[in-house]
Order: structure tokens, then C-alpha cells, then sequence
């Protein structure tokens, strides 16, 4: 029929004899249409074979987009990648996910889902179904068809997918609406309430006698894409006052307003058999909205656009011709003149939007988001809520508060999705032979975090914060170290204090009776300086309360290391002393002359002078410095003395652990002197208590963290430093202060003897 009436156009109505025109009136020189894509396809058959202008308002497909098959088409609708792309954007929009597809089993459908489904893809949405729907070919056929496939569809099936995308033109359209109004009838509404429809351009609403009955609330809050149009007065004025006898030799205008209003004109060839009359004077505004609607369509808009472009065109070159004639004659125009006025024109049409078409004879337009509400009286009515205009540089603008959805979702945007989005504090873990938009929701691993929904990997937190309880959130880490306030420091600096006293003490009581005996048969300078140096370990504690600074950085670990050695190293001398003293004792022995103060004074100098050269080197090459360690405690952040050089803070250990090694075993070796002159017993017990609180230092100290790291060091100077107190000067404080009877130098003599 389409072939039929293109050559009817071309040549004659009465008798069609093809390149021969037996109406020399006629003369075609451009063609608006058709209905469809299918028509349009059909009418260039032949108007391309003559080069005449085909205008098309309907024409959407990348088929169509090689100009090379079409070269004389051109069209007043905008590229359908351009609706590819604002598909995925309303998708992304809404974060529907799991969507499904709906189009017709041809070409056409086939050529949409494998072009749609590569972008859907990329874009993180997943294809719930694909659904082809039978080609509709005779409505007395359509049920029987339409109930077999609607027992292959996955409509019924997959309740989460919400969105369904449809792709099928106006016609095609009553065969889904017929279906779904089967399926509502037969009580199996369920499969299919509940979704968003989403259109493309090519969809509307058929004009159809047999539809006024159908329930078209199944669509209520449909989506559509639509060409854009801009309302136009003029055509709400004309439609006010048209009746059908306004375009004479228009049949279609007659059998239009028989169906439209149920009535048949008398003249008609089939008046009687309808109950009414036409009387030409029925008002188009009275028809409901499915089979006419007042405000201009956006097919309408086109159909408008279409005539405009044509109109500028021969206005175009009307005005060429008319530079080079007199008279310009446009009968004698042939219709591939009109070509290079086609390309590239350019004008604002008289509703103020720009009409330009593209060298691919393409409109230079967006397109308009449409909702679809409906209403209970079978009428319906278009809402623009959105635009997607990519030629002026925008991209998808939805307003949601426009929207009005189906009352299902109780006027709120519905969830299409294969998995609600996983909950802060939990990741996304792909289904094993599932979509990817399908997933279960696995906790986040200990010092992690997921602090969105859908999360599909967890980070960690900040160095300064860490997870908290529900791994959904960071807290910010407090600062660890050994604070003056707390319980731990205040037990410490009480031991510190009652040991530097008692150190003091006994200081005093030494200095008090440095004349007697006792004190002087042990070297006063020896004692003193033990003493001096055992009250400067305890006070040197002090330095590793509090936040770390860098001054208490710098001599925490020196210091105490110069004080320790001053110490053992006194302690070695003495135990040296006596054993020099024993032998210097025996008869023409040559020990006489080693034994004094010089000696004693040349051990602890030397090894403090060597102590002293390890720790100037510590300072002058990696000293320590106050540093954060966010890493050590997951929930704290350690603030601490960086020791700089590890290899120099293990050399000051060593050395002092070497010495107190050496004390420990001369004394050792001296222990069955005469106790009279030997205090190697007493030392002895002071260095094993003093390595084996070292010894088990290193072990304790490697394995705690933090502020405690801090007190196992302060324990062990304390400890350490008590034993050399306790075990070296309480049995001489015993005999000062309790037995002073036994301090005289009869009862060492006679000891002696």
C-alpha cells in the first residue's frame, strides 16, 4: 500500500504508469512522512530513485544513520545515539541497576538491545530480561499470539526489575497494551503493575476506535523520551474552530471524525449502520485524551517542524533565483535543486525554538523527559520533567519533584535492583554465575571501613583514625604516652621519689660516719661516688614521664646510660679494690702499690669516658627525636622517642651490659675472700639482680607498645638501681645504725685473724 501511494504521489491516481506523467499539473518536488520508520524505508524506495526531498518526523534507527543508503532523506528528529545515551543517564539517575528490555522480535529490536546492552554494561547496569514481543500483524490474531508469548515472558518472573525499557513504535504499542490489559483482566495485574515504563521517542499512544475502553492506569508514571516541542497558540486557536469540511478533498478529516465521535455522515457509503449523525459541528476538545489530544504532540511538532523546513528551503531559493531573474518560476523547479538549501538550514520557527539540521541531514535537538499520568476517566496527560539537550552542551536534567509515580510506590522513586545496596560497615561480593549487579553483602576485614552504601571495596581510615565498632566510620585516635596523671605514672614517680630519698638517706648517713671503720675500709671516693651516681638513676627515671619533647628526647637514653656505667663501673672498682686489697695483704706482696684511690678513680673514668664518646657519636649522627607512631596501636596513636640510630641504642645498652658482665664475674670469683675486707658477696647478689632485671628487660620491652614500653624501662632502671642500693649498703647501714658495736676496728682486726 505504501508503493502504491508513493507512485500515486509521483505520477497519477487514476492510472499509474510509472516515469511518465500523465498530470502535467503535478509536479513533486518534496515529500513529508511517513507514519513510521517502516513507511519512511518503503517511501525512499522510489523517491530516491527521482533525488525528490523526503522529510521525515518519524525516523529514528542507526540504520538510517549512513547516508550512502538514504542520501535524499532528512530528518526533523534528533540522532537516536543521542536517546541511547539518555537511557543510561535516567538509569544512573534513579541508580536503577537491573532493568529489563522490552522490544519487538525484528530488526529493529534486535539492532536496539545490542547496542543498548554494551552501554548498560559500562555503566554498572545490569539486563535483567529481554523480552521480543510477536510483530503485530491482525488484531483478530493478536490475543492468541500475545497469550502465547506472554507465557514466554519473564515479566511474571523477576519481580526486582522495576524498570523496564520498551522499545516499539506507535502501532507496535497495542499489542503490549493489549496484553497487559489481558493480563489485568485475568487477574495476573501483578506481573505488571508495579513497573516503570520507560519509552523512546518512537512510542505514544495509538488513536484507536477499540482503545476507549482499555485501562491505561497501568502506565501511570511512565517515563518517555520525546522530541522536543515547544507548545504552539496558534494550533490550540485552529483546533477550537476546525470542522471537518474545513479541507476540502481531505477524506481523511471524514473518516477521522466518524471514529472519533461514533458517528457517520449521510453521505457516507456506510451511513445507517451507526446509531448517530455527524453533523460537522461535534468540538474536538470534548474527545478524551487517548484519541485526541488539544495541545500539539511532539509528532505533531514535528509534522510542523517538517512543513517549515520545506517552506525556508524554496523561500531560499525562491530569493536566489530572483537575484538572477526578473520573475523567478518555481513550477519549473526540479526536486534535486532543493538539495543544497536542505543542507545546513537554519531558522527559528514561530514557536521561538531554532530548527537546524546537521550535514547528516539530522535535527540539532535534544530530546524531553516525559511522565505519563493518568487518570481514572481513561485520559491521560504528558508532564515535561526533564530535557536532554547534548547539542547545547547538557547533559540529563530530571526535576524528580515533578515526577508522578505509580501508586504503588507511594509518590516516591521505586528501587530496581537485583540487591539492595550493601550497609556501611559491609562490601559487595559478586555472586558466583550471577550478573554483576547481583551480590552478597560480606563484613569489611578488621581495620577496614566502608562508610557508604554499595560499597564495592573498603578503605582504610586516616593514619590519625581508626574503625569503629560497626566499621562504618573512622574515630580519631587519641595520643598515647606515659601522662603525670595516671594511675601507672603516679605508682612510678612514688617509687622514684621514695628510692631517690632513701638513696639520700643514706648518703647522709655514709657521710655522717665516712670516719668509721666500715666506711672507710670499703673507699670512701668508691662509695660516695656509687651513691652519687645511684641517686642521679633514680631521678633520670623522671625523664621518661610526660609527652616526649625533644629535649627529654636527647637525654633520656644518654643520660641514663652515662649514669648506669658511672655506677657499675664503681661497683667494679671496688670489687677490683678488693681484690687488690686481699693480696696486698699477704706477705712481700707487690699489690701495695696498686691498691688507692688512683686506681678506683682510672676504672670509672675510662669507663665512663667510653660510655660518654658512644653517646656524643648517638648525638651527633641519629639522635632521637619525639616522633608519631601511627601504626603500632590500631586504635592510639603512640607519641614516642624515635631512638634515631637503633644500632648506637643497642651499642649504650651493650657496653652497659658488658660491664655490669664483668662486675658480675670478678665478683663471683672473689666471693670466699675474708669477709672482713670483702664486700664481693654483697656485690655479687647486687650484679645478679642488676643483669637479670636486664636480661629480662630486652624480651619485655621489645614485646610491649606504647606508654608501656615507656614504664617497663622505668621499672627496670628503679629495680636495677634498688638492687645495687639494697644489696651493697643495707648490711653496712645495719652495722652503722644497729650494731654499732661492730663497727670498730678491734672487731675487723679480730674478724681478720
Amino acid at each position: 500500500m505504501t508503493y502504491q501511494t508513493t507512485l500515486n504521489l509521483l505520477f497519477s491516481l487514476k492510472e499509474i504508469v510509472p516515469n511518465y506523467k500523465c498530470d502535467t499539473q503535478k509536479n513533486l518536488i518534496a515529500a513529508i512522512g511517513g507514519l513510521d520508520s517502516e513507511v519512511s524505508q518503503y517511501m525512499a524506495t522510489f523517491l530516491n530513485v527521482y533525488k525528490i526531498p523526503q522529510v521525515s518526523y518519524y525516523l529514528f534507527g542507526s540504520s538510517l544513520d549512513a547516508k550512502i543508503q538514504y542520501p535524499f532523506i532528512y530528518r526533523v528528529v534528533p540522532n537516536e545515539e543521542n536517546q541511547y545515551t539518555g537511557i543510561i543517564q535516567l538509569l544512573l539517575h534513579f541508580q536503577w541497576t537491573w532493568a529489563g528490555i522490552i522490544t519487538l522480535a525484528d530488526d529493529k529490536g534486535e539492532d536496539f538491545v545490542q547496542t543498548l546492552m554494551p552501554k548498560l554494561s559500562h555503566n554498572g547496569i545490569c539486563l535483567a530480561f529481554t523480552d521480543r514481543m510477536p510483530p503485530l500483524t491482525d488484531v483478530s490474531e493478536l490475543l492468541d499470539g500475545y497469550q502465547e508469548a506472554w507465557e514466554k515472558t519473564s515479566l511474571d518472573k523477576d519481580r526486582k526489575a522495576k524498570a523496564v525499557i520498551v522499545y516499539a513504535e506507535t502501532l507496535s504499542m497495542v499489542g503490549l497494551i493489549l496484553l497487559l490489559y489481558q493480563v489485568e483482566s485475568e487477574d495476573m495485574a501483578g506481573a505488571s503493575l508495579g513497573r516503570v515504563w520507560i519509552m523512546t521517542a518512537a512510542w505514544d499512544f495509538p488513536a484507536l476506535q477499540y482503545q476507549r475502553d482499555w485501562n491505561i492506569t497501568l502506565f501511570q508514571g511512565a517515563l518517555s523520551f520525546a522530541v522536543h516541542s515547544t507548545e504552539v497558540w496558534e494550533f490550540h486557536n485552529f483546533l477550537h474552530i476546525f470542522k471537518p469540511d474545513s479541507c476540502s478533498g481531505n477524506n481523511f478529516i471524514r473518516d477521522f471524525w466518524e471514529q472519533a465521535f461514533h458517528c457517520v455522515f449521510l453521505d457516507s457509503p456506510v451511513a445507517g449502520e451507526n446509531d448517530g449523525a455527524c453533523t460537522g459541528k461535534e468540538r474536538l476538545e470534548s474527545l478524551a485524551t487517548p484519541v485526541f489530544e488539544m495541545s500539539m504532540t511532539p509528532q505533531s511538532y514535528s509534522v510542523y517542524n517538517a512543513a517549515y523546513v520545506l517552506a525556508h528551503a524554496l523561500h531560499a531559493m525562491y530569493s536566489l533565483n530572483s537575484k538572477h531573474r526578473a520573475v523567478a518560476i518555481l513550477p519549473n523547479v526540479r526536486p534535486w535543486q532543493l538539495h543544497p538549501f536542505l543542507r545546513r538550514i537554519s531558522f527559528n520557527n514561530s514557536a521561538g525554538d531554532q530548527v537546524s539540521l546537521d550535514e547528516k541531514g539530522e535535527l540539532e535537538s535534544g530530546f524531553d523527559i516525559i511522565n505519563w499520568v493518568t487518570f481514572q476517566n481513561r485520559s491521560f496527560s504528558r508532564v515535561k520533567v526533564g530535557r536532554l539537550d547534548p547539542w547545547a552542551g547538557r547533559g540529563l536534567t530530571v526535576h524528580d519533584e515533578m515526577i508522578t509515580w505509580h501508586s504503588m510506590f507511594n509518590q516516591k522513586a521505586p528501587s530496581s535492583v537485583c540487591n539492595d545496596k550493601c550497609h556501611p560497615g559491609y562490601v559487595s561480593k559478586k555472586k558466583e554465575g550471577e550478573p554483576f549487579c547481583c551480590y552478597d553483602c560480606d563484613p569489611c576485614p578488621e581495620g577496614r571501613i566502608s562508610n557508604k552504601k554499595g560499597r564495592y571495596k573498603c578503605i582504610k581510615c586516616p593514619e590519625d583514625e581508626y574503625p569503629n565498632g560497626d566499621q562504618d566510620g573512622c574515630l580519631p585516635k587519641s595520643l598515647n604516652f606515659l601522662s603525670y596523671d595516671e594511675m601507672l605514672s603516679i605508682t612510678l614517680a612514688f617509687m622514684t621519689f621514695a628510692f631517690s630519698v632513701t638513696t639520700a638517706l643514706v648518703l647522709k648517713i655514709f657521710i655522717k660516719y665516712q670516719k668509721t671503720p666500715i666506711v672507710k675500709a670499703n673507699n670512701r671516693g668508691l662509695t660516695f661516688t656509687l651513691l652519687i651516681a645511684l641517686l642521679l638513676c633514680f631521678l633520670c627515671s623522671l625523664l621518661f614521664f610526660g609527652r616526649p619533647q625533644t629535649v627529654t628526647c636527647l637525654l633520656r637514653q644518654t643520660a641514663f646510660g652515662i649514669v648506669f656505667t658511672v655506677a657499675v663501673s664503681a661497683v667494679l672498682a671496688k670489687t677490683i679494690t678488693v681484690i687488690l686489697a686481699f693480696m696486698a695483704t699477704r706477705p712481700g706482696s707487690r699489690m701495695r702499690n696498686w691498691v688507692g684511690k688512683r686506681l678506683a678513680a682510672s676504672i670509672v673514668f675510662s669507663c665512663s669516658l667510653t660510655q660518654g664518646a658512644l653517646c656524643t657519636v648517638w648525638l651527633l649522627t641519629a639522635p632521637p627525636f619525639p616522633n608519631l607512631d601511627m601504626d603500632s596501636l590500631a586504635n592510639e596513636i603512640v607519641v614516642e622517642c624515635n631512638e634515631g640510630s637503633v644500632p648506637m641504642f643497642y651499642s649504650v645498652l651493650g657496653y652497659l651490659g658488658f660491664l655490669a658482665l664483668v662486675s658480675f664475674v670478678v665478683a663471683f670469683l672473689a666471693r670466699a675472700l675474708p669477709s672482713t675486707f670483702n664486700e664481693a658477696k654483697f656485690i655479687t647478689f647486687s650484679m645478679l639482680v642488676f643483669c637479670s632485671v636486664w636480661v629480662s628487660f630486652v624480651p619485655t620491652y621489645l614485646s610491649t607498645k606504647g606508654k608501656y614500653m615507656v614504664a617497663v624501662e622505668i621499672f627496670s632502671i628503679l629495680a636495677s638501681s634498688a638492687g645495687l642500693l639494697g644489696c651493697i649498703f643495707a648490711p653496712k647501714c645495719y652495722i652503722i645504725l644497729l650494731r654499732p658495736e661492730l663497727n670498730n676496728k678491734e672487731h675487723l682486726t679480730r674478724r681478720n685473724k
